[in-house]
């Protein structure tokens, strides 16, 4: 049995709330695998709040969860149905696509209190090169901004993407001439392990878990693809520490809140790749080994009360193929 730590949230937090999840792909009815690892997100937060005896109303086109009151959307009143739900809601959390995720928190914001990062915050994130460059100025390692006129081999991957989706190991003048400059960006390429860190922060910070990214490398018309599969949570090594030192950093310096992802390769040191504003799939293998609720966790975060640790125990393996056999 996971333990609740209720006896030291404030009183309004101990009582029961009626909480809004929502993810973006499970919401407008988007298929395959994005459906899947939305889905799988919002199924363990409904369950951890739902456990912690919370009220919680989820946004979905048509797959219903085991538990959690559902709130029927379509791409065409998704934001409509939002803004109505969050307005009658004590708090919630919204997951989406980069690009939208600002957006979509705007409307949580305007309506509720918001667990996750703010809508400012997470439209910094969602820019690879503005998120790059602050970082750089923080002297947080990354991967050095490339010109894409050089011809270079480098990694080209959106400016605004989620995960490994369009990321490839190309010559960057290759595609020169297709504007792609305008919505991709080039960086070194960093060869590692490749990593991710799970973490909640804001007025504290507290470290969840490293993970082992599963990446399948890929040739395809001379270019090279990174293909994310899953992950191993949480991954023992000797250089955990520093790579939360890093990420402590990178959410200071972003001003994040709630739940954050950070992508790292590792060499000598932890480069921070990509920084994601919100819970990721890696959730779903945290709770499997995480010894209290993600959910207590969360709604701790509003009142600064984290405690300084958490404890996990064992290990969850998956790919994104196992999670339709086990949501």
């Amino acid at each position: 049995m996971k333990i609740i730590a209720k006896d030291i949230l404030n009183n309004a937090v101990a009582s029961i709330m009626k909480i809004l999840l929502a993810e973006y792909a499970m919401g407008i009815g988007m298929g395959g695998t994005l459906l899947l690892e939305g889905k799988a997100m919002i199924s363990t937060l409904t369950n951890s709040f739902t456990n912690l005896g919370h009220d919680v109303t989820y946004l979905t086109s048509e797959s219903r969860l085991k538990c959690g009151n559902a709130v029927i959307s379509d791409e065409s009143t998704f934001m409509e149905k939002l803004e109505e739900t969050a307005n009658e809601s004590d708090a919630a959390l919204v997951i989406g696509p980069d690009e939208l995720l600002g957006d979509l928190t705007y409307i949580i914001e305007g309506n509720t209190t918001n667990l996750g990062c703010s809508s400012e915050s997470a439209r910094l994130c969602a820019d690879k090169l503005a998120c790059t460059e602050i970082l750089k100025a923080k002297s947080v390692p990354v991967p050095e901004i490339m010109d894409m006129d050089t011809g270079n081999k480098c990694v080209v991957k959106p400016r605004f993407g989620c995960a490994s989706e369009g990321v490839r190991l190309t010559s960057a003048a290759k595609n020169h001439g297709e504007n792609e400059d305008e919505e991709y960006i080039a960086t070194e390429y960093v060869e590692g392990e490749h990593l991710s860190a799970g973490m909640i922060c804001g007025q504290n910070f507290l470290p969840l878990s490293l993970n082992k990214q599963l990446i399948e490398i890929k040739e395809n018309n001379g270019e090279t693809i990174f293909d994310y599969k899953g992950n191993q949570v949480p991954y023992r090594t000797d250089f955990e520490d520093e790579i939360f030192i890093t990420a402590k950093k990178t959410v200071e310096a972003l001003g994040c809140n709630g739940y954050v992802g950070i992508d790292f390769v590792y060499v000598d040191k932890p480069y921070v790749i990509d920084v994601n504003p919100r819970p990721t799939t890696a959730i779903f293998g945290l709770v499997k080994t995480l010894e209290c609720e993600i959910g207590d966790l969360l709604l701790m975060n509003m009142f600064g009360e984290l405690p300084e640790s958490v404890e996990l125990k064992g290990e969850c393996s998956f790919t994104k193929d196992d999670i339709e056999d086990i949501i």
